[in-house]
């Protein structure tokens, strides 16, 4: 006799708002002006589910996509037919057999991946030069010296290092690219993320690249009115309890009641991407109140206080503070950490 299949609903989810994250990705294009506004979508759509955020954007009109592996462009291509889709890490050869009969472009990064592709009669490629953060990217000499000679590049790009900070360094590597134009094959230049967007017309050349914005990230304070929260975190209270004046809360009794309280023990804890930093830092909201977070975090479960809420009970959901420039600020944590540490376990539901 067959077992019937039961689904079983999570204790947690992730809110995902479409209408904040379309409108983000068009906040950013109406800042690139002329030139085109991508998307990354690298590890996992920042952790909010690439194939939804990859069909959303599509359909508001975005046409480049970028991620970061080829395992990740196989998952995509299906769902963005007639959109670019770029491959950041290059090529290995371990993803040839996959990558030469691809419509998806790689990002060539290395000498030996420009040889890779060119001796294996690649076609479109998109190539990431170097100009002063030393991380991928062949350097301006190779360029000079004629390695990109009888490639068939679509992008020429760079990445840059402090676009969040007013530094000489942003219009250096700028102008490190630009100098470039007309010396390869190249149609496109690109150099701005989401910060870069915001330092001003120089920055988008021909194509932009936002990551962060589009999930609800400021990247920098030019950005901070018009950006949009798109995550909102969602758990289930597992036990309502009380504890008296002296008791120790949580691991190592890191917090003891200096009076008595009413508890909340929520459905969350580091192995969801909540991490420890939020011990004594984070919050919850429930019907207006802000209910802090009572000693440390730990892998399932959280506590916090819910003196000022008698109508919450076992079974009950409340909002976990997650505004994100406020959530780095009380964790120490990048905007970036935040979203793409969130867990597997949460039910992603989309508006």
């Amino acid at each position: 006799m067959s077992v019937p299949t039961i689904e079983i609903s999570a204790p947690l989810r992730i809110r995902l708002d479409g209408d904040a994250l379309v409108g983000n990705w068009r906040w950013l294009d109406a800042r690139s002006g002329s030139a085109a506004c991508g998307a990354a979508l690298k590890a996992n759509g920042y952790g909010l589910g690439a194939r939804e955020v990859a069909i959303r954007l599509a359909d508001a009109g975005c046409r480049d996509f970028f991620v970061a592996t080829w395992a990740e462009a196989q998952a995509l291509l299906p769902v963005i037919d007639g959109a670019a889709l770029s491959v950041l890490h290059g090529v290995r050869a371990d993803d040839m057999a996959f990558a030469v009969g691809s419509r998806a472009r790689p990002v060539l990064n290395t000498p030996e991946q420009v040889r890779r592709w060119r001796e294996a009669g690649g076609g479109a490629c998109d190539v990431m030069v170097d100009t002063g953060m030393n991380r991928l990217g062949v350097s301006v000499a190779d360029v000079a010296s004629g390695l990109l000679d009888g490639l068939e590049i679509e992008t020429l790009m760079t990445h840059l290092a402090s676009a969040d900070e007013d530094l000489p360094v942003n219009g250096l590597q700028r102008d490190a690219l630009t100098d470039l134009r007309g010396k390869t094959s190249a149609r496109r230049l690109s150099v701005a993320n989401s910060a870069g967007i915001c330092l001003g017309d120089s920055y988008a050349l021909d194509l932009t690249r936002p990551g962060i914005a589009l999930y609800g990230g400021v990247p920098r304070m030019e950005a901070a009115g018009d950006i949009r929260q798109v995550v909102a975190i969602e758990t289930q209270i597992l036990q309502r309890r009380r504890v008296a004046a002296g008791d120790m809360v949580g691991y190592n009794g890191t917090f003891r009641a200096t009076r008595a309280m009413e508890l909340a023990i929520l459905n969350l804890g580091y192995a969801d991407g909540y991490l420890r930093c939020f011990s004594g830092t984070g919050y919850a909201l429930a019907g207006g109140h802000e209910l802090p977070v009572i000693g440390r975090v730990s892998m399932d479960l959280t506590a916090i206080c819910i003196d000022t809420c008698s109508d919450l009970h076992e079974g009950d959901w409340v909002e976990i503070g997650y505004d994100l420039p406020d959530a780095a600020m009380r964790s120490g944590l990048s905007q970036y950490e935040l979203l793409t540490g969130l867990g597997q376990r949460y039910a992603r539901v989309w508006s």
